[in-house]
């Protein structure tokens, strides 16, 4: 492997880190708001469908078995 090879190889895999940048937004803020939505969805699908016949809750919607 010559010096040129490698110096090219090194550049690439440096490109190729360097290029992974994640963007979220405030997580402690969003996730205190996303616990309360499922918190309060949880409370409403329960009174509606009835202790032990909730299949599934999210932020948005919960289903009854």
């Amino acid at each position: 492997m010559t010096v040129r090879t490698a110096a090219l190889m090194l550049a690439i895999a440096a490109t190729a880190l360097s290029t992974g940048c994640v963007i979220a937004p405030n997580s402690s803020e969003g996730n205190a708001q996303r616990a309360e939505d499922v918190r309060k969805m949880s409370e409403q699908a329960t009174a509606t469908c009835g202790a032990g016949y909730v299949k599934e809750v999210n932020a948005k919607s919960f289903t009854c078995k």
